[in-house]
């Protein structure tokens, strides 16, 4: 299983600064979550978000330190992963995901692996990159996005999953150009939620001044100062104004919070 974290700043700031008292704790977390990792970063360049990654812990890569000093930002999603089962661990594998502006992380798995091909536009499918469930789930996400909003089309994938797949977590975020989004779920009866417990696939999100962040569990999240995010909603924090918007969306419409 992987870990996520994502900021949105109000103004342009070095990574590490944006993230600040969570640099190194998640850090940390990548010596349990050790088969690579991966940051998308807006960083003042109009045809998309930097990628870096690395097939490395965070924790012992030169370029995990490079890349939070080195990078300004005013939105980001971070991912530490480990790898499931044959899982290998390449750059292809490595999250986020991306493609023209956006980039797309996913914290869980389902099975089969390809249970969404038949739903995944063909140009993109031959496209991928790698041969994870989560870069398929990427691959759908982008397949509704040339019909639906972000937010529509996180859930959408989501329920697609669910009817079609077994799975551990659906949790996610995806970066645009516009905003940062986060999506959670999960079976609380997989073996992975039975053995980690109840907390593990939780998002939470702390509204302060001048930044958002969402983080997975395993960071310092004192109560009363984060917020859960519900299973099967949708987190939109918006670059230009650090709106926050909780949206629970059915099939056939969405409402926000």
């Amino acid at each position: 299983m992987c870990r996520l974290l994502g900021v949105v700043t109000r103004t342009p700031r070095p990574l590490a600064d944006g993230l600040g008292e969570l640099a190194l704790p998640f850090a940390e977390l990548g010596r349990e979550h050790r088969d690579g990792w991966g940051i998308a970063a807006w960083s003042g360049r109009d045809v998309g978000p930097r990628i870096v990654k690395d097939t490395e812990p965070a924790a012992a890569s030169p370029l995990w330190d490079e890349a939070l000093t080195g990078t300004r930002s005013d939105a980001a999603l971070l991912h530490l992963r480990l790898a499931g089962p044959g899982l290998p661990v390449v750059p292809g594998n490595t999250h986020p995901f991306s493609a023209g502006t956006l980039a797309f992380a996913h914290n869980g798995y389902f099975s089969p692996y390809d249970a969404l091909d038949g739903l995944i536009d063909a140009d993109l499918l031959a496209g991928a990159g790698g041969d994870t469930d989560s870069e398929r789930y990427f691959l759908r996400v982008l397949t509704l996005l040339r019909d639906e909003d972000p937010v529509d089309a996180l859930a959408h994938a989501a329920a697609d999953i669910r009817a079609r797949a077994s799975f551990a977590s659906l949790n996610c975020l995806l970066l645009t150009e516009q905003a940062l989004h986060a999506y959670a779920d999960e079976d609380p009866g997989s073996e992975v939620s039975r053995r980690r417990g109840p907390d593990f696939f939780r998002l939470r999100y702390r509204t302060e001044g001048d930044r958002v962040v969402v983080a997975s569990s395993g960071v310092p999240q004192p109560e009363g100062e984060w917020s859960v995010l519900p299973y099967r909603r949708v987190l939109e924090i918006r670059r230009s104004s650090l709106r926050v918007s909780v949206h629970r969306v059915a099939y056939d419409g969405v409402g926000a919070a």
